[in-house]
């Protein structure tokens, strides 16, 4: 397969933003939302900080206090061999789970799609009980003029459910809660109704049995969702055979509707993949990828905060031209553009 990856990737690194707060750094800007706005593309990216930290026998998790609304510190003796820190992203304690990182996100414009101003503070940040660990992976779909941001929302508390944000400047954001309930994540929103319904996919998470499967559900106002269908699974053998989700909002060919997923291998390897749904039946699937259309290959999709990771929640399709911006091994953005006949070529029918 032809794929195209900017020469000027990646196109944002860390190094490229500015904390949010003193005594933070950027350790990571990736999985993005996209949107063409005004003459030009716009990314609401994840900015993900963790606080400095100059003891080694220390480990800190940041999280929301919703009474001050500040972030505060939680610390973590790394002597303390019940406590798993085998994870960078993760703190495991015998009762629960704690992020090194808390995520916000932030605007970045580009006149022509590679480079990109990052603004200097944050369009959405954590600010009640849903969202105490930080927000997360930002999706975009523009329905009539509006904006709809779908995103996962992280919290010791709740766990991970789905909130909903519009926009219709991409200055005020208004919350509208959560839509699905944990645990859940990787909710893309359809661009347009059909047959008056709008559709959404989604990957809720089976704690007893560790199902990672993406499914499809209805709503008539973009609240309310219901006729939850689970849509697809694992494939053993295959390069999405431990698990599963959606990526960007699904966008409207001739043949139907085309969804770039991620899909991880069981040596956790984040590739993306496709999957193409009928028109009119969107739960009926029509073809799906029977390889990766892009995998890991590049030192910084390999080599990062977490290696061997291509992550999408932006996706423009342009002129048969299917323009992805992902997050590479969960530290930066890089761009790559796949013509929509290779991806078709490789699908299964």
């Amino acid at each position: 397969m032809n794929i195209f990856r900017s020469e000027k990737n990646p196109i944002i690194m860390p190094e490229d933003v500015t904390p949010s707060m003193s005594g933070f750094k950027v350790v990571g800007v990736f999985n993005c939302g996209v949107a063409r706005f005004k003459g030009e593309t716009l990314l609401l990216l994840r900015i993900a900080e963790i606080p400095i930290n100059n003891n080694p026998q220390k480990e800190l998790a940041p999280m929301l206090d919703e009474k001050t609304c500040k972030i505060v510190l939680k610390e973590f003796n790394r002597t303390d061999y019940s406590i798993d820190f085998s994870d960078p992203r993760v703190i495991r304690t015998s009762a629960m789970f704690y992020l090194t990182s808390i995520s916000h996100f932030r605007i970045a414009r580009s006149k022509n799609g590679i480079d990109f101003e990052v603004e200097n503070k944050p369009a959405m940040f954590p600010e009640n009980k849903y969202e105490r660990f930080g927000i997360e992976d930002p999706r975009i779909t523009c329905i009539d003029g509006k904006y709809f941001i779908s995103y996962s929302a992280v919290s010791d508390i709740t766990g991970i459910s789905v909130c909903t944000a519009s926009t219709t400047d991409f200055v005020k954001f208004t919350r509208h809660g959560v839509i699905f309930m944990p645990d859940n994540k990787d909710v893309s929103i359809f661009p347009e109704m059909i047959d008056g319904r709008y559709y959404a996919l989604s990957r809720p998470a089976s704690g007893e049995f560790g199902i990672r499967d993406m499914w499809i559900s209805e709503s008539a106002d973009l609240i309310y969702w219901g006729n939850h269908t689970r849509l697809m699974g694992t494939r053993e053998g295959k390069w999405d055979d431990q698990r599963i989700g959606c990526g960007a909002a699904p966008f409207k060919i001739g043949e139907g509707w085309m969804e770039i997923y991620h899909g991880v291998s069981n040596d956790n390897k984040y590739c993306l993949g496709a999957v193409l749904l009928d028109a009119d039946n969107p739960h009926k699937i029509i073809a799906r990828s029977e390889k990766p259309i892009i995998e890991p290959e590049m030192d910084y999709e390999l080599n990062g905060f977490f290696g061997s990771v291509i992550f999408t929640c932006g996706v423009l399709y342009e002129e048969g031209m299917v323009k992805i911006y992902y997050g590479a091994a969960d530290i930066c953005i890089a761009y790559a553009e796949i013509s929509l006949a290779d991806i078709i070529q490789q699908m299964k029918f």
